[in-house]
């Protein structure tokens, strides 16, 4: 398993969030917003971005262009993002990430079969270039737990076609870490990681490990199971360049403890 972060959560400086990687210990990096705030990738500063990654031997782990997030219900819009997706493949091919994380859309005007379509013509053209897409569970969406997920992941059935599992918002939604993760077995192309104390939507973000996900065995049972995919950090406490530097090295520290035998 490979600990990256998701790099906006702390800044969208791009020199900062590489600085911040290497001084955490962190071994790749997944990106969103990198520069002002309406730059998200793939319409970045892209010769400076992989310039910079050059410079510093970083991988990028995932990409989040922000696909999926409406209703799978609006059809003209989703067919849009679809016919728009080869420029982030393109994109994705040039700076060397296989992964794009997408929403699984919202929970308004939700429609099974319509998302399902999306994800597989989305898939498809992934597929073409070598990529996965991963889709990821967000608490208030439509598909907030990782059993939705892998319900939609049936319905699509594609290879290409993957989870982004985030057990902290699925606890929002109520569901453990242990049924996630039975849910989606293998079907799993990364992982985020952040923790909160108690399930439900009143729960507060803590300290990686300290909270009720439980990331020493989540971890233990993604080695067992042979996951060796990115597991990014998602920074949600103050002051965050502070607390980053704790959840990252509690994170790698549950790293190398899963890999023991």
């Amino acid at each position: 398993m490979v600990p990256a972060w998701l790099t906006d959560t702390v800044t969208r400086d791009l020199d900062r969030a590489l600085h911040y990687t290497l001084l955490w210990g962190l071994e790749a990096v997944e990106l969103r917003t990198v520069g002002g705030a309406a730059e998200r990738v793939p319409f970045v500063n892209e010769a400076k971005l992989r310039r910079r990654l050059a410079e510093h031997e970083l991988p990028v782990a995932a990409i989040v262009p922000g696909l999926f997030e409406g209703p799978a219900s609006d059809r003209a819009a989703w067919m849009n993002e679809v016919t728009a997706l080869e420029e982030t493949l393109a994109f994705c091919a040039r700076i060397g990430c296989t992964r794009v994380v997408t929403s699984a859309f919202s929970d308004e005007g939700h429609a099974p079969a319509l998302a399902a379509e999306a994800l597989r013509r989305a898939g498809e053209a992934a597929a073409r270039r070598g990529i996965t897409l991963a889709v990821l569970n967000e608490a208030g969406m439509a598909h907030p737990t990782a059993a939705a997920v892998a319900e939609l992941l049936d319905a699509v059935g594609h290879p290409a076609v993957q989870a982004a599992w985030h057990p902290a918002e699925a606890l929002r939604a109520g569901e453990p870490a242990e049924t996630g993760l039975a849910a989606l077995g293998t079907r799993i192309a990364l992982v985020r990681c952040s923790d909160q104390d108690h399930p439900g939507d009143a729960g507060q973000p803590v300290e990686v490990g300290d909270g009720a996900v439980g990331w020493p065995a989540v971890l233990r049972r993604l080695h067992d199971q042979g996951y060796d995919g990115p597991v990014s950090l998602e920074v949600r406490r103050e002051p965050r360049p502070r607390t980053g530097l704790r959840d990252a090295t509690r994170l790698i520290q549950y790293l190398r403890a899963a890999r023991r035998p």
